[in-house]
């Protein structure tokens, strides 16, 4: 139907610094074997298939362990995975050469120091084991010739590296005026002017004026691509009338669930559990001499209500504390009483009395339960006979008629959420389909099942006029309106710069302080803030279009950001960290794209497809 090794301990962290990884981790490396030996060349330098396989089964690893799924090779190719493990061979490559060039290398004593400090070549005692040393190379397909030569490599990047990453800073002007940016502050008074406010009506608009407002808008009025699409359909909830459901199995459900539909009296209660009943009876005699509520006791043992908070429970679940807990009053605080973890105090916040449910009350929610149950089972086995019908050449149309499925046809875009495009498996069955695929029966995931059809696929276009006419006719107002209130509007600004006030001039103002540019105002219409933070000086204002209404606002006050404030000292040493290591990753692909270009990079695809068959 279309219902739809081990590895090295992490060894090798440690060396493997800055920006590249060159992969030398994961017991189980492929050694991939005939004549095949390099992927390409770096100028002198040859990119091993070992090499490139190990890097990529890495990537591979790595993604697999973040996301939890597996991942083939395949699939990892689609990703860009391959990319991203060529390009670290190739940049570390072209370091190797220039570090060859400029004579950067470490001697055999600190090469053979590294060596021994790595945890997973060391023996029970802690000193270098050389029997483990060559039993995890042979593991990883490495000899030792090759594993020491790509550390001493790794070691020569790694000070190459070094010099272009460390010590790059910005000047402090950049730093400052990003954060005078950022920090500043502005408080302002504004206020909106509805279409209340509006001297005259909005005049009414001509053919003319609708057609120019629908050209000048057409993107509001264009449809997104459709997927004419027929499927044929099938759900529980269209065959549970047809399901019977005899008494028996009613009355056996009835009793598999008794629990549910009879229960027991229950208290809603918590528990503070002390560490001997000493305590526990000096807290309880505070409670009740008025020195200390429940509430207080929790909060000194650096607890809150939910931690103490036993939900609703029956008397047997409280063990010996039962009987008393369930004698008190709503409110009254119990104990010393034991329980599983100790002497307790109980504290009762309700009473839920027992709730018995008759099979005669409970039936139709059986029954249907019951009958939706059996109607996925029906569907279930039917499915295959779906499938079959289908290979036999059955169109939409026919298993419709020869079965108890349903034919339907929709208009599908990426917004549909009616009907059966509410399932999110036919949503993305109908986005993937193309006219020329072969329904296939799937699962809806609710026990239904679904093929669909797509007849035509229509790229997106403008909605005729005449369709579309009441939303211009609506938009064509707003904006007039909109319009209008603006003109309106900067007579008041003028008045306000005058120093009238909001309340002289009939309006009801509101006020907000010291908002930065980034601030999260719910109240604030869409564009204020910007438009805020636009006006040039104290006391000036401004109109900013809104929706049909227009807002006034004048800006009453600017407060320059302050380096020592809170929050802005650790914003300007973010800014300081993320502009030295921006310019320093900047350097770093600068360089490495000089060095590339001057010795020269070929890849042989074929090569890297073969390794990435092997792997598969």
């Amino acid at each position: 139907m279309a219902f739809k090794a081990r590895s090295l301990s992490k060894t090798f962290v440690w060396i493997l610094m800055g920006l590249l990884i060159l992969g030398l981790a994961g017991f189980g490396a492929t050694n991939l074997s005939g004549t095949l030996r390099s992927i390409g060349t770096v100028g002198d330098r040859s990119i091993g298939v070992d090499r490139y396989a190990r890097t990529l089964q890495n990537e591979i690893r790595a993604q697999q362990a973040e996301t939890g799924n597996p991942l083939t090779v395949s699939q990892a190719v689609a990703q860009g995975l391959d990319q991203r493990a060529l390009a670290q061979l190739v940049t570390a490559a072209a370091l190797d050469e220039e570090a060859e060039r400029m004579g950067l290398s470490i001697g055999d004593a600190e090469l053979a120091r590294q060596v021994q400090q790595i945890g997973a070549f060391q023996g029970p005692d802690g000193s270098f084991d050389r029997e483990a040393y060559r039993f995890a190379l042979q593991n990883n397909g490495l000899s030792e010739s090759e594993f020491e030569e790509d550390l001493r490599g790794e070691s020569a990047r790694t000070l190459l590296q070094g010099a272009v990453l460390a010590g790059n800073t910005l000047p402090e002007t950049y730093v400052n005026t990003i954060l005078a940016y950022a920090g500043e502050e502005r408080s302002f008074t504004w206020s909106i002017l509805g279409e209340g406010a509006l001297d005259t009506g909005v005049p009414e608009p001509t053919e003319a004026d609708l057609q120019t407002y629908y050209d000048e808008n057409i993107d509001a009025y264009t449809r997104p691509e459709t997927r004419a699409i027929t499927y044929a359909w099938l759900t529980p909830e269209m065959i549970v009338d047809t399901v019977e459901v005899d008494e028996e199995a009613l009355r056996e459900a009835y009793e598999a669930r008794a629990a549910e539909f009879n229960l027991p009296e229950r208290r809603l209660v918590e528990r503070l559990v002390f560490s001997d009943e000493a305590a526990a009876q000096e807290a309880l005699d505070r409670i009740e001499s008025g020195d200390a509520t429940f509430e207080t006791t929790v909060a000194v043992r650096g607890l809150s209500l939910a931690d103490v908070d036993m939900g609703d429970v029956t008397q047997p679940a409280l063990g010996a504390a039962g009987e008393p807990v369930f004698a008190a009053e709503t409110g009254a605080v119990v104990g010393p009483l034991p329980s599983d973890l100790g002497p307790a105090l109980y504290r009762v916040n309700g009473v839920l009395a027992a709730q018995t449910t008759p099979f005669e009350e409970a039936e139709p929610q059986l029954r249907n339960t019951l009958a939706l149950d059996r109607a996925r089972r029906v569907i279930e086995t039917q499915a295959q006979g779906f499938d079959d019908l289908m290979a036999g050449g059955a169109t939409l149309e026919d298993l419709a008629e020869e079965t108890e499925m349903d034919l339907g046809q929709i208009d599908w875009t990426g917004g549909s959420e009616d009907g059966i495009a509410a399932y999110e498996a036919f949503r993305e069955a109908a986005a993937a389909a193309t006219p020329e695929d072969f329904p296939d029966v799937e699962e809806l995931g609710d026990g239904g099942v679904f093929a669909l059809r797509v007849d035509e696929v229509r790229p997106p276009a403008p909605a005729p006029l005449d369709e579309v006419r009441d939303r211009v006719r609506q938009g064509w107002e707003t904006a007039q309106k909109t319009a209008a209130l603006e003109e309106q509007a900067q007579g008041l600004v003028q008045q306000l710069g005058d120093g009238q006030t909001f309340e002289a001039l009939g309006l009801e103002p509101r006020s907000d302080e010291n908002l930065t540019r980034t601030a999260n105002i719910q109240d604030l219409p869409p564009g204020l803030l910007p438009a805020v933070f636009d006006i040039a000086a104290e006391g000036e204002a401004a109109v900013v279009p809104l929706m049909g209404s227009v807002a006034l606002v004048r800006l009453d006050a600017i407060t320059p950001a302050d380096p020592e404030a809170e929050g802005n000292a650790q914003l300007a040493q973010l800014l300081r960290d993320q502009a030295a290591g921006d310019l320093a990753n900047d350097l770093f692909r600068a360089l490495s794209a000089d060095i590339q270009s001057r010795v020269g990079v070929s890849i042989d695809q074929s090569a890297r497809n073969a390794v990435h068959t092997q792997l598969q």
